[in-house]
């Protein structure tokens, strides 16, 4: 059965299969068949994946039947293992193999490793440990001589910022960044610790604050008939629930919360660009700037696309005749995840089809 075969429900008869005997009592055998009574439809769909289609059973066949049956389901399951194993591996070393790359090189290298997304703590190079993870890689290496981080984010968490900030500023080889579309907040914060920092003139760079988001959905509640009791051990464990509205003893609390914060974020530009704190200090609005403004104010270096960012990179390394090697994220769990989806519900189709064919030609009984 193909995988475009068209479902039916099976028909007012039960099929039979008939036991291997003379052409005579093949022929009574019929004739019996032919008398007995319609049988009601049955066509049962669950939740459960495409094989759980319920056929209405033939009746058992005298002999060895069953044993071949065994046989056959463990060879088609053996043969479903297999090839899972086989496309785990292709896919697992396709991934791998951008990764991979900067092991075969032979000559000076820049490395560029994107950083694009929420910064956060996932694994990706948008987070500290998978960052570190590639800048140790280049830093092994003897081929690669700079780095590239190709950014195009809009920030995120501030202490993972903190932190990718820091293995930036600590990378021994020259870093430079090239900014795409977005270069702001925790992610330009990052960025200020690179040896320079291209821009496109229309890149939304900047954005040096912080923020802390509270709820108060205790109107809503009221409206609703809904009430909180929340049992504490201090008086404002609760204030960031959104059960009630902040006091304000709580909000000037949180309001210097971010002020302390705010203020590590504007000194770690301050000595990353090389600037007075306060003049990072008057462009701390969290506004964006332009990536023409950037260069203007001190933010950024200048004007460039991603292959000035990498000549410049090489030039920081007194490099010339250079190739260039990405450092690829790849994330076996999600690749593992989608094969997985993947190949049950492919295998549950091929297994039944086998099954059937085997069933039709007589081989199966149960």
């Amino acid at each position: 059965m193909s995988d475009q075969k068209s479902w039916q429900q099976p028909t007012g008869q039960e099929p039979v299969v008939l036991p291997r005997t003379s052409s005579q009592d093949a022929s009574n055998a019929f004739a019996a068949q032919a008398q007995m009574p319609a049988q009601p439809q049955v066509a049962a769909y669950s939740y459960a994946p495409v094989s759980s289609f319920q056929y209405a059973q033939p009746q058992k066949k005298s002999g060895k039947g069953w044993i071949i049956a065994i046989v056959a389901i463990v060879a088609l399951c053996a043969m479903v293992i297999a090839s899972f194993m086989s496309c785990s591996a292709a896919l697992g070393g396709l991934g791998a193999m951008p990764s991979d790359e900067a092991a075969y090189l032979t000559r000076d290298a820049v490395a560029i490793i994107n950083v694009d997304g929420t910064i956060q703590y996932d694994g990706t190079t948008a987070s500290p440990e998978g960052l570190k993870g590639k800048l140790d890689q280049a830093e092994k290496n003897k081929n690669i001589k700079a780095v590239v981080l190709r950014v195009d984010s809009g920030g995120g968490v501030a202490t993972a910022g903190e932190e990718m900030a820091l293995y930036v500023k600590e990378f021994s080889k020259p870093i430079v960044v090239s900014s795409a579309s977005v270069n702001a907040s925790a992610a330009y914060e990052i960025s200020s610790q690179a040896d320079y920092i291209y821009v496109a003139k229309t890149t939304a760079i900047g954005s040096i604050g912080t923020a802390m988001s509270f709820m108060d959905l205790s109107g809503l509640y009221e409206k609703l008939g809904i009430k909180f009791d929340d049992i504490t051990s201090a008086e404002s464990k609760d204030s960031s629930y959104g059960n009630r509205p902040l006091t304000e003893e709580e909000r000037q609390y949180y309001q210097e919360m971010i002020n302390e914060i705010n203020e590590t974020f504007i000194k770690t530009v301050a000595e990353g660009r090389e600037m007075d704190t306060e003049a990072v200090r008057a462009l701390a609005t969290g506004l964006i700037f332009t990536g023409m403004t950037a260069v203007e104010n001190g933010l950024a270096d200048e004007i460039g696309t991603l292959e000035d960012a990498c000549d410049k990179a090489a030039e920081l390394a007194g490099i010339s005749d250079y190739e260039t090697v990405r450092l690829y994220y790849y994330s076996s769990l999600n690749m593992m995840s989608l094969l997985d989806l993947f190949m049950v519900s492919k295998s549950n189709q091929e297994l039944l089809a086998k099954l059937e064919n085997l069933e039709a030609n007589g081989a199966l009984a149960r």
